[in-house]
């Protein structure tokens, strides 16, 4: 480290000091809370992800109601961070409300299915492509499942992700490139499993890779979002996708697309965009409005493969048959409900309209104080969704984002944001937008981030 290098090390450290002390002062209810939590709950809160946030301890949320969270401590909030994705219907949705409020008062989870379902079912092909689909109680169950069928119909054992993504709480996913071989995320244990013997891994947009891999003929399926946006967003390139559905084609791997994060793009996701062709369709958070649920899709060539091993179509005995995915919780009534009213009146064409002109100002005005400032960052937009990332063009791969990322600029930027009334993603600095989320919200994203740079400028670094 030079000597240059460890005065901005230290520079930022102090900084980050100082916001996370005037967010203790800010929160003396929250701090009271973490510390009444830590003597009940294994990490403090209800989920351990709940303490990831920059200023050393979670707000504590009173209400929510659209794009705003006001915490115990009296303090507002615009949210862009939205359950990360979860909430991406807006907080308190009166469409997804009234729906929930309705089927609760006719039964919540009955293991049966309601006339609703008829339309979810017809409305996600309508939207994602023609598939035969199941409900899951998440995402990654959905990926799970995924999975799981893939290696049925193929008889073969490894799942291809990319490094640095995200899939959820996925086995074969927690994988990432170190030292040129598979290895774990950071503090993921290996639980037992041999990863070698599962798990492929490559860099996004690596065709030469991705094709070298596939070519041992032992991927079941390769696991993959559009573009990435859990390691901060990385594009894909032109003619990637491409290629990823011939290579996958050719060695008879199973494609399966994970939309969780990118239907941000629009009411049929990035695939329907830009004409994606999966073998299966995973999405999970905001499609039942923040009320936990997955969803996959099998293509008909897929689905075929797959009731040649198990039936569909059995009239004469019960199916008996566990399949190894599903729940009892799976596809209940209240999720449908709150489903159908996310697609049929919330995730609606207008509505992702008004949430992408919102995100575009808001990239628009990030990247002006940007190129006023001549700093060598850059903002990317997907849809409804936009990052912020500290270096100077969008990475490529999760190694590009490993030698450029700064996360100590990260943790400055969210611990400040919080003190003044911003929440985005903490885990990285992504913005989302909801149908609710207003000009006024924009321009205050916007003033906070020019005094961002101001902190930055008066302290010397950047």
């Amino acid at each position: 480290m030079t000597p240059a290098t460890a005065e901005r090390a230290g520079v930022l450290s102090r900084l980050i000091d100082a916001e996370q002390e005037r967010f203790r002062n800010l929160h003396p209810r929250a701090a009271a809370a973490w510390q009444e939590g830590r003597q009940h709950l294994l990490y403090g809160g209800p989920s351990h992800w709940m303490r990831r946030w920059a200023g050393g301890f979670p707000i504590y949320v009173d209400e929510a109601n659209g794009a705003h969270i006001r915490d115990i401590d009296g303090r507002d909030y615009v949210d862009f961070c939205l359950g990360d994705t979860g909430g991406m219907c807006g907080h308190a949705s009166d469409a997804v409300t009234e729906a929930a409020v309705r089927q609760l008062k006719r039964g919540a989870t009955m293991m049966l299915p309601t006339e609703d379902s008829l339309w979810v079912g017809a409305e996600l092909s309508r939207r994602f492509g023609p598939k035969y689909w199941t409900l899951t109680t998440s995402a990654t169950d959905a990926n799970r499942a995924a999975i799981r069928i893939s290696r049925m119909i193929t008889g073969r054992r490894k799942v291809l992700v990319f490094s640095g993504c995200y899939h959820g709480g996925v086995e074969e996913a927690h994988v990432e490139i170190r030292d040129g071989r598979v290895g774990l995320r950071n503090m993921i244990h290996p639980n037992g499993i041999d990863h070698d013997a599962v798990s492929r891994v490559v860099e996004f947009n690596d065709v030469a890779g991705l094709e070298a891999a596939l070519a041992h003929g032992d991927v079941a399926c390769v696991l993959t979002e559009p573009l990435m946006t859990n390691f901060g967003m990385i594009p894909d390139d032109p003619g990637f996708h491409q290629a990823l559905r011939e290579l996958t084609r050719r060695a008879g791997a199973v494609l399966i697309i994970d939309e969780t994060h990118t239907l941000s793009c629009g009411p049929g996701g990035y695939s329907q965009l830009h004409g994606l062709e999966s073998d299966i369709f995973v999405a999970g958070k905001a499609i039942a409005g923040g009320i936990p649920a997955g969803v996959f899709g099998l293509s008909r060539q897929i689905a075929e493969r797959l009731w040649k091993i198990v039936p569909h179509v059995n009239p004469r005995e019960r199916q008996s048959a566990h399949l190894g995915f599903g729940g009892t919780l799976a596809g209940n009534a209240l999720t449908i409900a709150t489903m159908r009213a996310v697609l049929e009146k919330v995730l609606t064409s207008e509505n992702y309209r008004h949430m992408i002109a919102t995100a575009t100002r808001l990239a628009t005005e990030t990247r002006d104080l940007i190129a006023a400032h001549h700093l060598p960052w850059h903002v990317t937009q997907i849809g409804a969704r936009a990052e912020i990332m500290f270096m100077p063009e969008p990475p490529r791969s999760g190694a590009d984002v490993i030698a450029g990322r700064k996360p100590d600029l990260e943790t400055l930027l969210h611990a400040f944001y919080m003190n003044e009334g911003i929440l985005v993603t903490p885990f990285h600095t992504m913005l989302l937008m909801c149908l609710a989320t207003s000009a006024r919200d924009v321009e205050q994203h916007t003033a906070v981030f020019a005094r961002f740079i101001d902190l930055l400028r008066q302290a010397g670094v950047s």
